[in-house]
């Protein structure tokens, strides 16, 4: 009798990178406006008073929202990477660099999440 032998299917790590990207683009695209607004655009044209310094200070100071924070940079890091490898293959053609595009987009992201990571809690 002939055994078969078991068939191993490789995981794709695709389904993570497309999460990342999505979550990062959705609140990116939702936070960043209001943030953007809050502090540059309202205070500008005098319909926001201007946050003091010591609440914005007193409100970073939280554990809660420096972790809020860095999950907000990581996953907009994600997207930026996802989207300017992808506007790198169809953009400029540069399909044959595949390996090499993937890894320096999502090695900079990474190094960034990390850098922001110890700015944040150290």
């Amino acid at each position: 009798m002939d055994r078969a032998r078991p068939v191993t299917v490789r995981r794709s790590r695709e389904p993570a990178l497309w999460l990342l990207f999505s979550a990062g683009g959705t609140l990116a695209a939702l936070g960043l406006p209001a943030v953007v607004f809050v502090l540059w655009v309202g205070p500008a044209v005098g319909w926001v008073a201007v946050p003091p310094h010591g609440t914005l200070s007193a409100l970073l100071g939280g554990a809660g929202v420096r972790l809020v924070l860095f999950v907000v940079i990581a996953l907009a890091l994600y997207h930026w990477a996802h989207r300017f490898r992808y506007t790198l293959y169809d953009g400029l053609q540069l399909y044959h660099l595949h390996q090499l595009i993937a890894t320096l987009t999502y090695g900079v992201a990474t190094l960034l999440t990390v850098a922001s990571a110890m700015v944040l809690f150290l």
